[in-house]
């Protein structure tokens, strides 16, 4: 994984770890008291990415972890893959537009406990320095909301190129990353709603959004990075922008 630094990525998750005995709420938002701005960072690198995303994680319907870090899961843990289709941006001045990047993660009942075990895919189409540059805005080194997670996680379980195919049709979003992801969700349309407009969110503490769409898992087989899980529930949101 040419020019990631690794050693980079394991040390600020040590001092992650440390943040989370200090109050990790404080970490994660900071003085402003929302999710941390791109910008506010200090990346000394210029980026900039929009897209598409769509999420599955297998707590049941809804998530409590959506409506705040701090509840618990429906379960014992909170196992959730995302999905971003980037159709448009630019890192360090190499175009990224086209290409794909998929999370997944384990975390514990509380999701501010930390000990997140996450891992990373990247599209297989993307050249070397795309890759690379996707890798550090998605790990969180150069800054900006994903960045906001660094506290969180405890172990990075890996990096890996994979065929990913992310397709966005009306309320369907379907996400298959090589023979180990395979979901579909599907935006919730309240009963009685005739505009046919999907129930959002409002004001969540969430990387992509404060405003993202409820949906339910249609299909998942997921099993990637020792992490296997059913997905029953789901979120997306159809356009989404970062910059820093």
């Amino acid at each position: 994984m040419s020019g990631v630094n690794l050693e980079a990525l394991e040390l600020a998750n040590d001092q992650g770890q440390e943040h989370l005995t200090t109050g990790i709420v404080d970490a994660l938002l900071g003085t402003a008291g929302h999710w941390p701005e791109a910008s506010a960072r200090g990346s000394p690198m210029a980026w900039n990415l929009a897209g598409s995303y769509s999420e599955t994680c297998s707590c049941e319907l809804m998530c409590p972890c959506n409506m705040s870090f701090d509840h618990g899961a429906t379960y014992d843990f909170c196992r959730v893959t995302l999905a971003f289709s980037l159709h448009d941006g630019s890192v360090d001045g190499i175009d990224i537009a086209g290409r794909k990047v998929v999370l997944i993660a384990d975390t514990p009942k509380v999701m501010t406990d930390g000990n997140w075990r996450v891992g990373v895919f990247v599209d297989e189409d993307a050249s070397e320095e795309q890759f690379d540059k996707l890798v550090q805005v998605f790990g969180g080194q150069l800054g900006g909301p994903m960045a906001g997670l660094a506290p969180l996680i405890g172990e990075m379980l890996g990096v890996q190129r994979a065929a990913i195919d992310i397709e966005d049709d009306g309320l369907l979003h379907s996400v298959r990353v090589d023979e180990v992801i395979d979901f579909q969700i599907q935006d919730i349309v309240p009963f009685g709603v005739e505009t046919g407009e999907p129930v959002r969110f409002a004001g969540m503490f969430h990387p992509v959004g404060s405003d993202l769409v409820m949906a339910e898992a249609k299909r998942t087989r997921i099993n990637a990075f020792g992490i296997t899980y059913e997905g029953k529930t789901g979120l997306s949101k159809s356009s989404f922008s970062w910059a820093a």
